[in-house]
């Protein structure tokens, strides 16, 4: 949670709902958390989750590398003053022409997991690094994301030895364990069979370069605590210890959900209340659509932690849905509000800082809720605690 902005200090404030507000001192203390525990691995932010300039400009000046999935991705990058040569474009399936522009701008380093994309890199970026997407085993995930990407080990061993005979420079194997990983090992398994694929490119007289262990890296949601990131470290220093059959000159990983997710709120504001069939439903001016669409995409079942601006002791149960006339429009079943709750009254979603506004529409009307930061100034307003206003 925000700490210093609890449920009292954010119903004071008085902006329209809903926003995201974002605490750029804990995005700051999570990627310190990663680059202090994983000595010699490179934190790349994969900033599909939330490509907020301010949080990119608070990470590159932490020293933090970026993981790019389009050209509109490189260009904000490149605003804020980010080497594109620093770059690694992960996306395995890219457009030409993004590929081209990318290439244009000096970044070298494609991720890919078909010979039609290998092809495509050849003809668009001559000679560039190829990474390939390998598939990993299914684990204990609340948001699934494999399936789409990644080929076997027996593939990823014919591509990339493709990859040479077209005049792209093998350069290394990418995995992801699974967005919001609950298990760390998983990265022991993905790491042992990346290691096997990299004996046997060796036996071809191709010796890679870089091992990217993905990201994955779970937050703190309402249903299950995950295990410390000091866990998950464990598990990836033994294992690179044990089965990385050759010293690589880069290690990498792309955390996005473990560094923004934990600095947000969400708030918004109850525009209905209603009884149906001997439920209770709670209406927001926020949904699945226009900011909470990983309630859709896990089935909801990733439970975000709840205030609101009552804050009554006595508890009552309620199904919490968004303003869209859409019947799939529901954030969570069965949650804990004020008894007392009532319309106008203000919600407090935690953990909300990734893949909320950054996948949110204006579907039905509703706008994408802007995002705020506690400590910049805005006029004629000040945050509880003397902290200054936060501007969109």
């Amino acid at each position: 949670m925000l700490g210093v902005l609890g449920p009292a200090a954010l119903a004071r404030l008085s902006y329209e709902t809903p926003f995201l507000l974002v605490d750029l001192d804990q995005v700051a203390t999570a990627y310190l958390e990663f680059a202090e525990l994983m000595p010699g691995i490179d934190v790349h932010y994969a900033m599909k989750c939330n490509p907020d300039r301010r949080i990119l400009t608070q990470l590159h000046g932490l020293g933090s590398g970026f993981e790019i999935a389009s050209i509109a991705e490189l260009r904000e990058l490149e605003a804020i003053g980010v080497d594109p040569a620093e770059v690694i474009y992960s996306n395995p399936v890219k457009p030409a022409a993004h590929i081209a522009a990318a290439a244009r701008s000096n970044v070298w380093r494609f991720a890919f997991d078909s010979v039609a994309e290998l092809e495509k890199l050849a003809e668009h970026a001559p000679g560039a690094a190829v990474y390939v997407r390998q598939r990993t085993a299914a684990g204990q995930t609340t948001v699934p994301s494999e399936g789409k990407f990644g080929v076997d080990g027996k593939r990823a061993r014919a591509l990339l030895r493709l990859a040479r005979r077209l005049g792209l420079r093998p350069y290394g194997v990418a995995f992801h364990v699974g967005s919001q990983m609950l298990d760390p090992a998983a990265w022991d398994t993905a790491i042992r069979q990346s290691t096997e694929l990299m004996r046997a490119l060796a036996r071809d007289g191709i010796q890679l370069e870089m091992l990217d262990l993905g990201g994955g890296f779970p937050a703190r949601y309402a249903d299950r605590p995950p295990p410390p990131l000091e866990a998950f470290a464990e598990v990836i220093v033994a294992a690179l210890g044990r089965h990385l059959p050759y010293p690589v000159q880069k290690l990498a990983i792309e955390p996005g959900r473990a560094l923004v997710a934990g600095a947000g709120v969400l708030v918004a504001t109850v525009i209905g209340i209603a009884e149906r069939s001997g439920r209770r439903w709670v209406h927001l001016d926020v949904g699945a659509f226009n900011g909470l669409m990983e309630a859709l995409e896990s089935g909801n079942r990733l439970r975000f932690p709840l205030a609101d601006s009552r804050g009554s002791a006595r508890l009552a149960r309620c199904h919490l849905t968004g303003p869209t006339c859409d019947s799939q429009d529901t954030i969570m079943f069965d949650v804990g509000l004020s008894a007392d709750l009532a319309v106008d009254d203000r919600v407090f979603l935690y953990t909300a800082g990734a893949y909320t506004t950054s996948y949110a529409s204006d579907f039905n009307g509703f706008a994408i809720p802007p995002t705020y930061l506690p400590g910049e100034a805005l006029p004629g307003e000040a945050l509880p605690g003397g902290l200054r206003t936060p501007v969109g």
